[in-house]
């Protein structure tokens, strides 16, 4: 584990929360987005009461149909399962984030690699990152609409957000903006490996240690019986109490990042959170989630309304943060 101090409170916390710790009941909100333009003002107090409280909450009639999502998986399935030499020609450039990395993302949190690899789709950087057509059909086609569906339900959060914030309510949208060569929100494809074979000791380490997400906001798509997603707020941080988040098909799990809690003056709390390993009686295969964040435009500039920290870029802001979690390749 690194001894140097970092740049950001957000990474000193993270680098202190590495046990195991002890699992603990306790209820993750469910809300729910149907009629959301007549119900707006309703869920938009629901979700700063949840990301007050705990930071992480699901929602259901969210507007992205269940065949849409499944379709998601097994695209990006396609992706996974191509020849190793074939995805290390698309590799993800150091302090970007944008194509493939195998095990290369190490947690202050750890000092040690996630078990994992990741494809990560930030439409503007994918200058020769994308699989050609001959290696996986449509594969581009079909990331792209899913992540633009992905992008419409997260400006729908965030713009209850600003209301509750005292923003215009398409502040976040503007600060999103898919159009502009500054965007910087990204899809991530995440394959955890089979531990069906693993050895003792490989259980020991973590599919993706204790951490904080760097964005404004978090939209979380699992597969229903591939858990293993645990959640510890803040207050629980010290003592590490942990709960479980099992998927559930019909729901998305959401979690508020860094760059909103900053943003909010921290009146919002960005929760810490991993994926722990699976149990000897769980499934104990390989395991993919499809995690989108909604990062703000690099040239946007964070300023709160109440004035707690000096503005920063959203750009300066992700690149420490990603600096911090790559800093060992």
């Amino acid at each position: 584990m690194t001894t140097e101090p970092y740049a950001l409170a957000e990474l000193n916390k993270e680098a202190t929360i590495g046990g195991i710790g002890k699992t603990v009941e306790r209820e993750i909100p469910v809300i729910d987005l149907s009629d959301f333009d007549r119900r707006k003002h309703e869920i938009a107090d629901a979700l700063w009461q949840a990301s007050r409280d705990i930071g992480f909450f699901q929602v259901c009639n969210h507007g992205i149909p269940q065949a849409d999502i499944d379709a998601a998986f097994e695209t990006a399935w396609t992706f996974f399962e191509l020849p190793t030499d074939t995805k290390a020609r698309y590799p993800m450039p150091k302090g970007t984030n944008a194509g493939w990395e195998y095990k290369a993302q190490v947690r202050p949190s750890t000092g040690t690699p996630d078990n994992k690899e990741s494809y990560q789709i930030t439409p503007p950087n994918m200058t020769g990152l994308w699989p050609s057509e001959e290696e996986l059909p449509g594969f581009k086609a079909k990331m792209l609409e899913f992540e633009r569906q992905n992008w419409e339900l997260g400006v729908r959060i965030l713009s209850c957000f600003a209301l509750k914030m005292g923003f215009a309510e398409d502040f976040f949208a503007k600060a999103h903006d898919p159009n502009s060569d500054q965007y910087q929100s990204t899809l991530r494809l995440i394959h955890y490996m089979s531990m069906e074979n693993a050895k003792p000791d490989d259980f020991k380490t973590w599919r993706a240690g204790a951490h904080s997400d760097f964005d404004c906001l978090t939209i979380l798509h699992q597969k229903e019986g591939e858990g293993g997603l645990q959640v510890c707020p803040g207050k629980d941080a010290a003592e590490g109490k942990w709960t479980d988040v099992p998927p559930r098909n019909g729901y998305i799990t959401c979690n508020i990042g860094d760059m909103l809690m900053r943003w909010s003056d921290d009146q919002l709390q960005s929760t810490l959170h991993r994926v722990r390993m699976p149990r000897a009686d769980e499934y104990l295969g390989r395991r993919l989630s499809l995690p989108f964040f909604c990062q703000a435009n690099r040239d946007a500039v964070m300023r709160g309304p109440l004035g707690k920290y000096p503005p920063i870029t959203a750009g300066d802001y992700l690149t420490m943060r990603i600096s911090a979690n790559f800093a060992k390749n």
